[in-house]
């Protein structure tokens, strides 16, 4: 069977005495622990204190260091709704006592708090209006943050390796309450220029790789204007125009993505963990936004022990992710297949057999199951299964 880790957050753990044993019990290897995660509210099925966990704001899942914050502009919050200094620790300790390899999971360009106390650090849209909850990942605040956030998150004790989600641009489309964006038919391409930061950072950036941010700026409202009368947007930028716009953006995602794994390997030697994994959560889409941020395949693999690739979905969504990652695989690279597990998120759990086997047939080296905090009885027992049966 191929290495496996099913992610959980503190909460799924500590105060369950069972939850560590089930866990193991369903044949994987390996949790994929959050230690520093965004604002979420979240469905515990069977907790025997609680059914719902509201994390109210991003926040850290340990003691953040005082001295290792000191001087940076940008600093993560604690938590306040779980007992406990270290829930992280606790939940880590938890689930290594049950036999399991502990990963942490770090989210890094996306903090609606930092986006809120901070505005001017978050992304910019054509129409000056800021995203609080994307920090934009070229301003040199928003990189000292993430590099200190990912060496202090990921390194903790009882943890042999981390993954690191959102590492990279973040856009216009975030789940959040009581969203009203899809009044305007704005597409793929739309929600795409409208997800282009211009501060004073990217559009100096634009300016380097060529383009003129003025003009620009005036090209991309003039593409965006048919939506707001319920039309679609009006064509594309041009192909010296998308070139600057793109090449700035992947410079400053490859800066932002090589800072951070260096940080994390920095921390890793200096505790002794010589072995210690990175890999990034990424999509080979250079448009690509999100939790699963566009990453180039070829450089990403040069200085990250591997990838986690969104593969829920149907075979074309695994072919889109998997090849362009695995044409530039060294022997030692991890592609790991993510498969949403919850049904009632829209996974499949019944079909994670031949599901697994399409994503192996593709270049997948290991599975990750989200999420098996959130996932019912009835979607364990279809993994617990499942994992009985792969090869």
């Amino acid at each position: 069977m191929p290495r496996t880790s099913a992610f959980l957050y503190p909460w799924d753990v500590n105060g369950d005495p069972a939850a560590a044993e089930l866990v193991a019990g369903l044949g994987v290897q390996q949790v994929t622990l959050a230690s520093a995660y965004h604002a979420t509210r979240a469905l515990t099925p069977r907790h025997p204190g609680r059914r719902i966990v509201t994390a109210r704001h991003s926040a850290v899942y340990y003691p953040a260091d005082p001295a290792h914050w000191a001087g940076s502009a940008l600093r993560p919050a604690a938590q306040t709704w779980l007992p406990g200094e270290d829930p992280y620790g606790e939940a880590a300790a938890a689930l290594g006592a049950a036999g399991l390899e502990v990963h942490s999971w770090v989210i890094l360009a996306h903090n609606s708090r930092l986006g809120r106390e901070h505005p001017g650090s978050t992304v910019r849209n054509v129409h000056g209006d800021h995203y609080p909850w994307a920090p934009c990942i070229a301003r040199p605040e928003v990189r000292d943050y993430a590099v200190r956030l990912a060496a202090e998150a990921a390194v903790r004790p009882g943890t042999t390796g981390t993954e690191l989600e959102s590492c990279g641009w973040y856009g216009l489309e975030h789940p959040h309450a009581h969203d009203k964006i899809a009044g305007a038919p704005l597409g793929g391409y739309g929600r795409w220029l409208m997800s282009l930061c211009f501060c004073a950072v990217c559009e100096q950036g634009y300016a380097e790789h060529g383009a003129d941010p003025q003009r620009l700026r005036a090209r991309v409202r003039d593409l965006l204007a048919p939506a707001w009368e319920g039309r679609p947007v009006a064509g594309e930028l041009t192909g010296a125009e998308a070139a600057a716009v793109t090449g700035w953006r992947a410079a400053a995602a490859d800066t932002f993505q090589r800072e951070t794994v260096a940080a994390v390997r920095e921390r890793a030697r200096e505790r002794g963990l010589p072995g210690f994994r990175v890999l990034l959560h990424a999509h080979p889409g250079a448009l690509a936004l999100g939790a699963n941020a566009g990453a180039d395949p070829a450089r990403v693999l040069e200085h990250a022990d591997g990838v986690v690739l969104p593969c829920t979905g149907d075979d074309a969504a695994r072919a889109e992710v998997l090849p362009p990652f695995a044409a530039h695989r060294r022997p030692h690279t991890v592609l790991a297949a993510n498969f949403q597990i919850v049904a009632g998120m829209g996974g499949s759990p019944g079909t994670l057999v031949d599901d697994a086997a399409h994503a192996a047939s593709l270049g997948a080296t290991e599975l990750r199951l989200y999420h098996a905090g959130l996932a019912t009885a009835d979607d364990l027992a279809l993994v617990r299964h499942a994992l009985d049966r792969l090869p």
